[in-house]
């Protein structure tokens, strides 16, 4: 699959809304599991903050592979 038809899908708003909607509630949860621990402790650095982000950065990244992979798949059948 070339990269510029990935990242053009993977621009679409139905597929963005649904990573984003599956990063928040992923991430959420992954983030008190990970993190929970230092954050009910008040204790808060930059780095704890930039693994929190990447915390949800991983399940929007996730989802947006799957969600596009599986419309260039449907698109493809459809042809």
């Amino acid at each position: 699959m070339p990269l510029a038809q990935f990242i053009k899908t993977a621009g679409e708003p139905t597929i963005l809304k649904r990573s984003l909607k599956v990063s928040i509630i992923v991430g959420t949860i992954l983030m008190f599991i990970n993190h929970g621990d230092k954050l009910l402790s008040s204790n808060i650095d930059a780095t704890l903050i930039i693994k929190i982000l990447m915390t949800y950065c991983v399940p929007f990244c996730v989802s947006t592979q799957a969600s596009v992979s599986a419309t260039l798949q449907s698109r493809k059948k459809a042809i």
